[in-house]
């Protein structure tokens, strides 16, 4: 049988080396005799070394990374045209543990013959239940009213009083996996939704009860605007100082996609200055926001470490997508989900899975 070199990314590992997130589908692979496991651990924590969590979302895969790995299963790090500076003859795939791939530069994964591939039906349910907390906890005043009780302080408790989200109008921008989720999770609260979603199939919508509009309708008639859209050069900043301004001063923005859809700096004075009632956020601009950074002091924001989403039960199955896609690869087959389809067709990536068929 021929060989098959997994790697994964430093940073699913703990600072004792071992893993940080359970079985995240080494007891797959570690099963076939073939295929080897190893992990690039200069990219991990490490004792004593406290700016690690500073930088962690800016590590990068270089060219000596990719030196003899036919697969990497990446968590956070960069992939960037660089790494393949020295070419990629032994890589076939590259897993993404997890949906969005905003930070693999796919068209020089297809340029090398390199398939990528995500897991996007494992979060689908985990990211909009983080939506609908949030949704729950800002029309709730949560934050606040926890305060009023841990300070003792039950003669401000008509300072915080909550509303319902049943009837409200809800608007979602993007309507795939997780928007769609996120529809049927709000179903027992009869909210009204509104979606703009330029891709959304009009009938699929209609079936679900979702009204299409545009973003400017949803920014203006929704009192919840939940973000569900992948991070690409169109939607980038595409939540600013003119969309804000559209929302009602009741209305709460909540980002359980990426930071750099929303300008954030825009977002913190509407915040400040009370034109929306406040936001529930999952991601940032800068990840993590650094000290000091004035998203932190706001009381009425939200704010979760880009992992509300992450659950045991979320790992486990993100773990066994990177796994098979691995072991597809390894018996010399695509696997499934890639990303850039057209990979597939090239002689070069078609190549190297022929390299592996002996193994199936």
């Amino acid at each position: 049988m021929r060989a098959f070199h997994v790697a994964f990314t430093g940073d699913f590992l703990r600072e004792d080396g071992r893993c940080a997130y359970g079985d995240i589908g080494l007891s797959l692979l570690e099963a076939e005799p073939h295929i080897r496991c190893t992990f690039l651990r200069d990219q991990a924590p490490r004792r004593g070394d406290g700016d690690y969590w500073r930088r962690f979302y800016s590590l990068e895969v270089t060219p000596e990374h990719l030196a003899g790995v036919h697969g990497l299963v990446v968590l956070r790090p960069w992939v960037r045209r660089a790494a393949f500076a020295r070419g990629a003859e032994d890589l076939v795939v590259i897993g993404r543990s997890g949906a969005g791939y905003d930070k693999i530069d796919v068209a020089a994964c297809t340029e090398n013959g390199v398939a990528l591939f995500n897991a996007p039906l494992a979060l689908n349910h985990s990211t909009a239940s983080s939506a609908l907390l949030f949704l729950l906890a800002l029309a709730k005043r949560l934050p606040e009213q926890e305060r009023i009780a841990r300070s003792g302080r039950w003669d401000l408790q008509a300072r915080a009083m909550g509303s319902e989200i049943e009837g409200r109008t809800l608007g979602i921008v993007g309507l795939g996996h997780s928007g769609r989720e996120l529809v049927r999770l709000v179903a027992p609260f009869r909210m009204r939704v509104l979606a703009f979603s330029p891709h959304a199939d009009p009938a699929q919508a209609a079936a679900l009860g979702v009204r299409l509009a545009s973003l400017e309708e949803v920014l203006r008639e929704a009192d919840f605007v939940s973000l569900h859209c992948r991070l690409t050069d169109r939607t980038r900043a595409m939540i600013g100082e003119a969309q804000l301004a559209l929302m009602k001063p009741t209305a709460y923005l909540i980002n359980v996609a990426r930071g750099e859809l929303v300008d954030q700096a825009a977002l913190i004075r509407a915040l400040r200055e009370r034109r929306i009632a406040g936001a529930g956020l999952d991601v940032f601009e800068v990840e993590p926001p650094p000290p000091g950074d004035p998203i932190l002091a706001l009381e009425n924001a939200i704010l979760t470490p880009h992992w509300s989403a992450s659950t045991s039960d979320v790992w486990r199955a993100t773990g066994r997508a990177m796994a098979e896609g691995m072991l597809r690869a390894a018996r010399g087959e695509p696997p499934e989900g890639v990303v850039d389809p057209a990979v597939l067709a090239r002689p070069d990536f078609r190549e190297k899975l022929r390299r592996f068929e002996e193994n199936r």
